[in-house]
């Protein structure tokens, strides 16, 4: 998920951000109708079981060389992800769907989008790779299993 979401925080917005609003709106709302896919749902959704299912054993296991690290990045993935991911940029991806790029209000709303939807994409992906920094320490570790 790190990967995905760098590239959007790196280069995707940007050059959506210099289309015409109603094309670079278009646009995106192209990219949130076809990232729903069973593909990217099994990738998003395994992701963060496997993060609830870290942190649990990590707990279990907390005495263990590398738990804490392995805690630490179930609960950035946790939150910097996926909780980001359903409060914040999925609620603008509704609200951007809901109007057309070519109206007055479709400009207005895809110009908070690209400033808001954008910021919160690079908390999701700084948190991604530090709770893989932190995955990586783990493993270093190595963490008994369950």
């Amino acid at each position: 998920m790190a990967g995905i979401f760098f590239a959007f925080s790196a280069f995707v917005m940007q050059a959506l951000a210099r289309l015409p609003a109603d094309k670079g709106m278009a646009a995106m709302q192209s990219i949130n109708t076809t990232i729903l896919n069973s593909v990217f749902f099994l990738v998003f959704f395994g992701s963060t079981a496997a993060c609830v299912f870290a942190v649990i054993h990590s707990f279990r296991h907390w005495h263990a060389p590398g738990a804490v690290y392995l805690c630490a990045g179930g609960v950035l993935y946790l939150v910097g992800s996926f909780i980001v991911t359903v409060v914040f940029n999925v609620p603008m991806n509704d609200a951007l769907a809901a109007v057309s790029p070519a109206s007055h209000e479709g400009a207005k709303v895809w110009a908070n989008y690209l400033t808001n939807w954008t910021a919160w994409n690079h908390v999701r992906t700084i948190t991604s790779l530090a709770a893989t920094a932190a995955f990586a320490l783990a493993l270093q570790y190595r963490v008994p299993s369950a």
